[in-house]
């Protein structure tokens, strides 16, 4: 059969559409959203109050940048402009030979806890107050290996083998000081007494404090040096306070303050004192190298000193010239310029290469004022001869007198230096912990982070049900195909509660028909219109027979079968229900009839339809069930006898109800489909999609079947579509004779 092409809507309205509807989705699952989001507000208040609190020690440590070395050289970092000398103490403090000390001292590869009862246990101990010093808490319900609080543990030394470094030991707490550790197979290491050393197997052991309830247990772990060393590292934040201010700040998180601050003002001091170390051996590094040339510009002060003298003896005392003198205080300045520099010279001949910046520019200094020497030296050369000679020897016992003195006064300040041990750092504040203000958790932040997570997760799963659920919502997408919908059956909250009772009554028990039980309830009133509908679209048909299908199980054929052939017989109709689901069947269950002598059995010719025919609680309402299982019930479907059983029973009854079993899953629809006069199929609300739909009708054509409509079954109040009930009402869509 063509079917006539569907109208698509303008692709604004449909947009629109899709907004509301998931707008309305929501608001179907506002009671699901509700309830995990607030299950995951509780899971955040719960962690937040019983996550142990993390608190955070900080220090102050300034770095004054260096001006100039022991040996007045100006610092290279400034002569290039590059960063302030902060980022390389930085580094010098998280390096593994500073942390790696701050570890040996404090015993920090070292890690001891007492085992808390799981999620609550370490929340009660912390907030136990002990009443005596030294009291640790009773053991709750009797389990004395855990820590209710008070506990203490402190390990003065432990040594282990390699094979039991990085794993986790279990000491158990004796009677009088005595204690047990065990390995993680529960094997016995040692035993010993707090307060004596334990030294066999390779075990060094000695416990200082011990204070907990005999059994209770701790968590005993001593890890490799450099594992530590490297955990450290990552724990240690280090930063410098404004962009080269030289002020370096230390941060450390611990879950106990104390161990934080201790490890902390360890890590502060041991940089403080290598940096006056470090500064100490520079001074005397420079010292040894002045200290090895005053005695040869000794030497050289002491031989210009003779030069000198004999000149003015053999000369007679002559007087140098007031120009002469002039030009004298010039040399001597250079000669002691280039002379200082010479031996920052050899000083920097073993710390820089002859490429280095500052090397050259020292090189720079030194041309500009031998040039300037080369001027004078012409000068000179005007001046009688016996003048030059005094001038000369003038100016080598200045020069030499000035540089033995700047070596003098130098090698006594390095010493000066070197013995009062004062580096370029200082600590300005020790570490400290604010215990009013833990940094973890933050209460209110995981709060609303697991609110938010929730709420999201909650809105995700309903939006991906609904993505996964292309189930037909409303009547219109089953018109679309040109299939006509003779009526929407509202969703029975009381048939539920009925079903449920004889699911947990293991089926025993007899479901009363909702047309007799609740005859008000809004589904009853759906299969009256149904009633009205087919009673004009039968008018025309070849025969009484309703045939009743539907594309897949669980959409509620017999359900439907059954109280729409209950509410046609309270109109007066005598009518016949067969079950012709000889496969799964289970309208017998509902009427409460026997399960032998039904269709199957009378197709078969072990009984007569008297004998199969059931009367039931309602008026005119008779019954046929589907009998015992037979292992061909198609067979039995396309034989005579069940034509000439359809003929017979619609000779007797005003109407034959027919359900039948799913028409996708087996060929017993399209059998009873050619013989009956109004075939109808029913798809359920949110069950069957579109396209199952679709391929349902189109099995009916291909096999000749003229399939008149759909019953639309299981309508729940949803504000995502227009068809409900409460403040939408019901939307009961009648079959209309113009579109037969």
């Amino acid at each position: 059969m063509q079917q006539a092409p569907v109208t698509k809507p303008h692709e604004d309205d449909n947009n629109d559409l899709d907004l509301m509807g998931l707008l309305g989705t929501l608001i179907d699952h506002k009671w699901l959203i509700a309830g995990v989001t607030g299950a995951f507000m509780a899971a955040g208040v719960a962690y937040s109050l019983l996550a142990t609190p993390v608190y955070q020690a900080n220090a102050l440590i300034q770095v004054e940048a260096k001006k100039s070395d022991p040996l007045g050289f100006s610092d290279v970092s400034s002569i290039l402009g590059k960063e302030s000398p902060s980022v390389t103490e930085i580094e010098l403090i998280k390096s593994r030979t500073n942390i790696g000390a701050a570890i040996d001292n404090l015993q920090l590869d070292i890690e001891a806890q007492p085992n808390y009862f799981p999620v609550i246990g370490e929340f009660l101990a912390r907030r136990f107050k002990s009443n005596t010093e030294n009291s640790v808490a009773s053991p709750l319900f009797g389990m004395n290996s855990y820590a209710w609080g008070g506990e203490k543990l402190k390990i003065a030394q432990l040594e282990l083998p390699e094979e039991l470094l990085g794993k986790e030991l279990t000491l158990v707490s004796g009677e009088a000081g005595y204690y047990t550790l065990l390995d993680d197979d529960n094997n016995v290491l040692a035993k010993g007494r707090v307060g004596q050393v334990y030294n066999e197997n390779g075990i060094k052991l000695l416990i200082e404090t011990l204070q907990a309830n005999p059994g209770s247990t701790f968590s005993v772990t001593r890890y490799p040096r450099l594992t530590s060393i490297l955990d450290y590292q990552k724990a240690l934040d280090v930063s410098e306070r404004g962009k080269e201010s030289g002020m370096i700040g230390l941060a450390l998180e611990s879950t106990e303050p104390k161990i934080a601050i201790q490890t902390l003002n360890e890590i502060a001091r041991l940089y403080v004192q290598q940096n006056i170390e470090r500064t100490s051996a520079e001074a005397a590094q420079s010292l040894s190298f002045l200290k090895d040339q005053l005695p040869q510009v000794r030497k050289d002060l002491e031989k210009a000193e003779q030069a000198l003298n004999a000149f003015q003896i053999r000369s007679k005392s002559i007087d140098i010239s007031l120009e002469a003198k002039a030009i004298l205080d010039q040399i001597v300045a250079l000669d002691t310029n280039i002379s200082t520099l010479k031996l920052q010279q050899a000083e920097m001949d073993r710390k820089f290469t002859p490429q280095h910046p500052a090397y050259r520019a020292l090189m720079g200094q030194l041309a500009e004022l031998t040039s300037k020497q080369k001027r004078l030296a012409k000068q000179v050369e005007g001046l009688p001869t016996t003048q030059q000679e005094l001038l000369s020897l003038t100016r080598d016992l200045k020069v030499s007198t000035e540089i033995y003195t700047q070596l003098l006064n130098k090698s006594q300040e390095l010493d000066v230096m070197r013995a009062g041990t004062v580096g370029n750092v200082r600590l300005i504040d020790v570490a400290d912990v604010d215990l009013s203000s833990p940094v973890k958790p933050k209460k209110a932040l995981i709060i609303l982070i697991a609110t938010l997570l929730g709420g999201f997760l909650a809105v995700g799963t309903v939006l991906f049900r609904k993505a996964l659920n292309r189930g037909v919502e409303n009547p219109d997408d089953i018109e679309k195909l040109g299939l006509p919908v003779y009526a929407s059956i509202p969703f029975s909250s009381l048939q539920k509660v009925e079903d449920d009772k004889s699911t947990h009554g293991r089926g025993t028990r007899v479901t009363p028909l909702l047309a007799s039980s609740h005859p008000t309830d809004l589904a009853i009133e759906g299969l009256r219109s149904l009633r009205t509908s087919l009673h004009f679209a039968m008018l025309e048909a070849e025969n009484n027979r309703l045939m009743i299908s539907g594309p897949s199980p669980k959409v509620g054929k017999s359900f439907i079968s059954s109280n729409l052939a209950a509410v046609i017989a309270q109109s007066g109709q005598k009518v016949l229900l067969v079950d012709v689901d000889m496969r799964k069947g289970y309208i017998h269950k509902m009427f409460g009839i026997p399960v032998e002598n039904g269709l199957s059995d009378l197709l078969a010719k072990r009984c007569d339809l008297n004998t199969a025919t059931h009367k039931s609680e309602v008026e005119n309402l008779y019954v046929i069930g589907r009998g015992q299982i037979p292992p061909n019930p198609s067979e039995l479907l396309m034989h005579k006898n069940f034509s000439d059983f359809l003929e017979q029973i619609s000779a007797q009854y005003d109407m034959v109800i027919l359900d039948t079993p799913p028409f996708l899953a087996v060929t017993d629809a399209a059998i009873v489909g050619r013989q009956s006069g109004t075939n109808l199929i029913v798809t359920r609300f949110e069950l069957n999609p579109a396209r199952e739909v679709e391929l349902t009708m189109r099995r009916f054509a291909q096999n000749g079947i003229d399939l008149k409509g759909a019953i639309f079954n299981g309508v729940e109040k949803r504000a995502s579509a227009k068809y409900g009930y409460g403040a939408y009402g019901y939307y009961n869509y009648e079959y209309k004779s113009d579109s037969i």
